[in-house]
């Protein structure tokens, strides 16, 4: 019921404008906890370096006097990903095109990491 429930939001998320193509929500140990993700994306990898990638820019931002992490975001040629934390146990992951709307996918992603966090 529970997985269900984070697969919804995700499903939700991916719909919520065509600039977003997946989504997933990994766990700080690099875990996947659900996920709409598209065919050939390999899940454990994807969750683990996420995980990785998060916990690289906790310590960025902290050694670096920067405040609290808000997101990591990375922008390749093909598209981007965002990685955001849900709450204190939980990384949402998403994947955009390459010429999104980062102001709106931010709010989306936002929403989408608190709804989740109720969950997790």
């Amino acid at each position: 019921m529970r997985t269900d429930m984070l697969e919804q939001i995700l499903l939700e998320l991916n719909g919520a404008t065509a600039d977003i193509e997946a989504s997933a929500l990994v766990s700080n140990d690099g875990l996947m906890m659900a996920s709409a993700l598209p065919q050939g994306v390999e899940e454990h990898r994807m969750a683990a370096m996420a995980s990785a990638l998060v916990a690289v820019g906790h310590r960025a931002t902290k050694e670096l006097n920067r405040g609290s992490l808000h997101r990591v975001l990375m922008q390749g040629d093909q598209g981007c990903v965002i990685m955001s934390a849900s709450g204190p146990d939980a990384v949402l992951v998403v994947l955009a095109k390459a010429d999104a709307r980062l102001g709106l996918i931010f709010l989306d992603v936002t929403r989408a990491a608190e709804s989740l966090a109720k969950f997790v």
